[in-house]
């Protein structure tokens, strides 16, 4: 066995979830159309507002560890939706898709024997595809928990 493989392994763990914290399959399933672009009290966003920014964050990152070209949004403002902006059935899906593939092409940078995760990233000295994998999956944690506690305000759960 490689001496990472075990590090490998608890890394796709976490960003599966599932462990200390709810998956992102898990926290959208079966979520109501009629409240994608509902703000729960007190709250300045939409369920949809919030999945949004999960995808926009975990694609730049992804793209980060990828591209050396990559340009980041400007922050705060580009890792949010407009707040203005709506989701219908299709943009949902679309978000939701989108999440599930950059997700996939982590786990795949993860799984790949041949990643160095340690090393640093060679346009980004000073960065390790191992820490860019805690970030995501920190911040997926984070915002997925807070998804599910929307949708618990906003009682979108099924009723099961």
């Amino acid at each position: 066995m490689p001496s990472d493989q075990l590090i490998r392994e608890q890394l796709l763990a976490l960003l599966a979830g599932g462990n200390a914290h709810m998956s992102f399959q898990q926290a959208v399933a079966d979520f109501p159309p009629q409240h994608f672009n509902t703000k729960p009290p007190h709250v300045p966003y939409t369920p949809w507002h919030i999945l949004e920014h999960l995808r926009i964050t975990q694609w730049d990152i992804l793209e980060f560890i990828r591209n050396p070209a990559h340009v980041s949004p400007h922050w705060p403002a580009g890792y949010w939706p407009n707040p203005a902006e709506e989701a219908d059935r299709e943009r949902w899906a679309k978000t939701i898709h989108q999440f599930r593939a950059d997700l996939q092409a982590l786990a795949d940078i993860v799984t790949d024997s041949t990643t160095d995760l340690t090393a640093p990233i060679p346009h980004a000295p000073g960065y390790t595809i191992f820490r860019e994998i805690l970030v995501v999956a920190d911040h997926n944690a984070y915002h997925i928990g807070e998804f599910a506690i929307l949708r618990q305000v906003m009682e979108t759960w099924p009723a099961a």
